[in-house]
């Protein structure tokens, strides 16, 4: 704003910034390196970044960081590692975070299953307005997972799934006749 867009310059002075502790410099140098703007595409140095971000209580930081845990960029795949930085950016109400969290405790990945634990997660993530949450939950209320069987609550969060723009909530809506429940 106010001048040409230029990450070389952007990146010289995020740098300075995160080298004196700024956390939300840190993210975005992370965030630079993660998509060579200004920079090289490092993703060691991305998570190097994330991390020192992530370590002062950056939530989107926190959420970057585990999953380059979880799919090993940057570092080694660690799953519990992963799962631990979801869980602290989802305390602070990071929607994705959220999400995966309760998909991790649904299937016991880098934690042990717990379907009460994945269905409050995802349904945090869903109250959010987060689509493939509201599908994720409808279906958790439907199969009662997690929670009990509640088939008009299923009906409510399939519908806010499909309005949302999750295309397989049509089909799920009409395949499990939820229209019933309406």
């Amino acid at each position: 704003m106010g001048t040409s867009k230029d990450f070389k310059k952007a990146f010289f002075w995020m740098k300075k910034s995160a080298q004196k502790g700024e956390p939300h410099a840190q993210y975005y140098l992370g965030l630079m390196y993660e998509k060579g703007e200004g920079v090289l595409t490092d993703p060691k140095k991305a998570f190097y970044w994330f991390e020192k971000s992530a370590e002062q209580g950056y939530a989107e930081a926190q959420y970057n960081l585990a999953t380059m845990y979880y799919y090993g960029h940057g570092t080694q795949q660690d799953l519990k590692k992963a799962f631990y930085w979801y869980e602290k950016s989802a305390e602070q109400g990071e929607a994705n975070a959220q999400l995966i969290l309760g998909t991790m405790y649904f299937e016991g990945s880098g934690t042990f299953k717990d379907f009460k634990k994945a269905f409050y997660w995802s349904k945090k993530s869903a109250e959010q307005s987060y689509p493939n949450a509201q599908l994720i939950i409808a279906y958790m209320y439907y199969y009662g997972q997690g929670t009990s069987v509640d088939k008009k609550q299923a009906a409510y969060w399939m519908k806010k799934a499909y309005n949302n723009g999750v295309k397989k909530a049509k089909d799920a809506w009409n395949e499990l006749e939820l229209w019933k429940y309406e």
